[in-house]
């Protein structure tokens, strides 16, 4: 053990006030309370402790420290009955200090050592904390403790670790200064105010709440009487773990390549040892088929072996592969000695100067995400303990393969949405395959090229359910708000006349009035409705408001006026919202059912649903074999998506019937399907980001599916379609034959009633010969 009294915060600012005696009572307290709790033979090391503590007399004596040798049996005591039996004093660096002081007096040498290094190379804690920022670590370590003692009050520190320069091998080590504080006591020299749970957090939550707790109970107050012990413990290893957590937490996207480098880093810090090299290999997918990644992690061993310099795309998949399958580590002190015809893959890697090396498969979730390399260049070597010393670092890798390899998907999925669309599950595949072949080429500056995307021999479904009578209920509430609008508006200028008037008001009355006169009259047109809307929202407000300004005995009648037509909540919208917030209930519900059936759908056979939004809802389905070329495609899935169509429209409906007591406005609809049973082409049309039928004979279905929303039955004015009404329509009477079994299963199960109405409907421009069966639904 060594003696010698060591500063340990000799550059920083000491923090004053503070009453702080080196005293032995607190430990003499500790020895007689474990004498009492310990039954194991340690006891006896207790007991030989306290003898001689009482022999000496000091129990709170205060011992100042310049006569702190005189006690050197005392502190030998201390360090027995304190310090682990396993380790000798060269293997922990242990040490006692002043209370509250950073003034140690006596140690291990080990622990000497390293305070002696630490000034030597006079570096900061880890983060590069200010003197002034130390000092406050101090005030918050030392309020803690009073605050712990005397008001029950907890405070969880924070750990930090100090950072220094291995001189043997140039890379950064990292230790833990611990301070127990078990053997010091703290007394208030007078009363002590009463403070509140969150009053105290909230001073010792940042540095303006110490330096108001300064204030309340300043250090002066406390006595504090004991011995601190003071461990340093090597936390290298757990620090390069959490430099590399961090890393995966703190990085973006965009930046994988400084990211890695840090990554990197922490690995040569935690096997101390600056000249093995390290690589990071993830592996990424398209379509479940690896593919190469673009980020050269490390020392680019791996993916100079392994990349597209070297193989090309098929031979990397196989080697890929088949690593994949039996993904086994590998490890050799010397790869020249290995036989060429067991290993021959290593004959790439000795061309490079490999000597050493290392291949740890990476898995994250039990799926293997990428390779770690370790490896030396011709005249380095490493042996197996390095190897070990990865196995802690494995598991956060995994997560940073993973974050990459969740970032390369993004990508892709960002080419899809960027260049086509947002694609559903059952056509992924395919948008897939060229988004890669566009990132490929991209990342090769080759020219780029976007790919047609199409389905042939694909069925169609369509079916539309329309909210009935939306325009005309618009248009009603739109004109009963405009009304009330023009109404407060005239009776506000009408009481504004009586106390101010200028020949802009006049006009303004005049223009009221023949508005209100439109308004009574006929329907409004959309030009007459936006110039009303002018006039009331922007010509009249905008005067309103500077007359309100200019004359303060007008602003109460104009801002009560100005208040009942602000957009939000102002009566004068009420109409309108009122039947938008019907509208939206109805589509929000009928697009919650699709979402949920949607998937529903997938599970028989992969098909595309897409929606579109109106008044209503519409959709297009398509299914065929050329949606999933991997399944097995026939005339039962077309016959299960028909019994679909039926049964869900006749759900919708009652549906909305269910809705109808929540909604402001009540609202019916509509329910229409168009069947053609035949299957047709369709490609994926760049310009409208969507898909769209392809052909002349293709393009008449998407003409009729356009034209038949309003169509009326021949020779009447009575349309097709009706609230309580499912409506087919159809051309040839063996498209709507494959209908008629699931018809008659619906009706006797009580879904759809007995009624069925066999109609002609009327010519459209370019279509003649459409039929219609309309079902009534129960």
């Amino acid at each position: 053990m060594k003696k010698r009294i060591f500063n340990i915060a000799l550059n920083f600012p000491d923090v004053h006030g503070v009453d702080s005696a080196i005293s032995f009572g607190p430990f003499i307290q500790y020895l007689r309370r474990k004498i009492k709790e310990e039954q194991t033979v340690k006891s006896a090391l207790y007991r030989n402790a306290l003898k001689e503590f009482e022999k000496q007399g000091i129990d709170n004596q205060v011992i100042p420290l310049e006569d702190i040798y005189q006690h050197e049996l005392l502190l030998e005591h201390m360090y027995a009955c304190l310090s682990s039996t396993l380790l000798t004093e060269d293997y922990q660096a242990w040490g006692l200090c002043a209370p509250m002081q950073p003034i140690t007096f006596y140690g291990t040498g080990l622990m000497y050592e390293l305070l002696e290094q630490k000034e030597k190379d006079n570096n900061s804690f880890a983060g590069s904390r200010s003197p002034e920022q130390q000092q406050q670590d101090r005030l918050h370590f030392i309020y803690s403790f009073i605050l712990n003692e005397l008001y029950a009050f907890h405070a969880p520190l924070k750990e930090k670790y100090h950072a220094g320069i291995n001189s043997d091998t140039a890379l950064p080590g990292y230790f833990h200064i611990g301070v127990n504080t078990d053997f010091i006591g703290v007394k208030a020299k007078q009363p002590l105010p009463e403070l509140s749970y969150r009053e105290l957090q909230q001073y010792l939550s940042d540095e303006a709440g110490l330096e108001k707790l300064q204030q309340i109970l300043p250090l002066s107050l406390f006595e504090l009487r004991g011995i601190s012990v003071l461990t340093i413990t090597d936390v290298t290893a757990r620090q390069a773990v959490e430099n590399i957590k961090a890393v995966r937490l703190s990085r973006a996207p965009g930046n994988e390549g400084v990211a890695y480098a840090e990554v990197i880093q922490s690995l040569k810090v935690l096997v101390q040892n600056a000249n093995i090299q390290f690589d990071l290999f993830p592996f990424v997918r398209v379509n479940n088929k690896m593919v190469y990644g673009y980020v050269k992690g490390g020392s680019g061993l791996l993916f100079s072996v392994w990349g597209e310099e070297t193989l090309s795309p098929e031979a990397f998949q196989q080697i890929a592969e088949g690593y994949a399958a039996n993904p086994n580590s590998f490890y050799s002190p010397d790869i020249w000695a290995e036989s060429r015809e067991m290993f021959p893959w290593l004959e790439r890697f000795r061309e490079l100067n490999v000597k050493s090396m290392a291949l740890l498969p990476v898995f994250h979730n039990q799926v293997l995400v990428g390779v770690l390399g370790m490896h030396t260049w011709v005249g380095e070597t490493f042996d197996e303990k390095k190897i070990t010393l990865l196995e802690q670092v494995l598991a956060p890798i995994a997560q940073l393969l993973q974050v990459y390899i969740d970032e390369f998907n993004l990508e892709i999925e960002n080419i899809i949405k960027e260049k086509y669309t947002s694609i559903q599950p059952a056509v992924q595949w395919k948008f897939n395959e060229a988004a890669w072949h566009y990132l490929h080429d991209r990342k090769k500056n080759l020219p780029l090229r976007t790919e047609d995307i199409s389905f042939t021999a694909v069925y169609p479904f369509y079916g539309a359910i329309d909210i009935r009578n939306s325009t005309t209920e618009r248009n009603a509430a739109s004109k009963a708000d405009l009304n009330l609008h023009l109404s407060l508006l005239r009776d506000t200028l009408e009481q504004l006349s009586k106390t101010y008037t200028d020949a802009l008001l006049v006009e303004i009355i005049f223009n009221c009035n023949k508005w209100n006169t439109i308004l009574h009259g006929n329907e409004l047109n959309t030009t007459e409705e936006n110039s009303l809307n002018i006039f009331l929202n922007e010509e009249t407000s905008d005067y309103l408001k500077l007359i309100s300004q200019s004359h303060p005995n007008t602003q109460k009648i104009i801002g009560q006026y100005l208040e009942s037509i602000s957009i939000q909540g102002g009566e004068v919208y009420k109409n309108r919202q009122a039947l938008e917030t019907s509208m939206q209930l109805i589509n929000t519900d009928i697009n919650n059912y699709f979402e949920a059936e949607r998937e529903k759908l997938q599970e028989s056979f992969p098909c595309y649903f897409e929606k579109f939004r109106t008044d209503g809802v519409e959709y297009d389905i398509y299914i065929g074999q050329s949606i999933a070329p991997d399944r097995i495609f026939n005339h039962f899935h077309l016959k299960n998506l028909r019994l679909w169509q039926l049964s869900s429209m006749a759900a919708i409906a009652k549906m909305v019937r269910q809705r109808q007591p929540d909604l402001p406005v009540k609202l019916a609809t509509t329910q229409l399907i168009f069947i053609h049973n035949h299957p047709i082409d369709i490609s994926f049309r760049i310009d409208e980001r969507k898909f769209d039928v392809e052909g002349a004979y293709n393009i008449r279905y998407q003409m009729i599916k356009k034209r038949i929303d309003k169509v009326l039955i021949r020779n009447s004015e009575e349309r097709l379609t009706q609230p309580d009404k499912l409506a087919l329509i159809y051309f040839n009477k063996r498209d709507i034959d494959d209908y008629l079994p699931f018809v008659k299963y619906l009706q006797e199960t009580g879904v759809l009633g007995a009624e069925t109405e066999d109609l002609d409907l009327e010519d459209l421009q370019g279509l003649s010969g459409l039929k219609a069966l309309r079902l009534s639904i129960v």
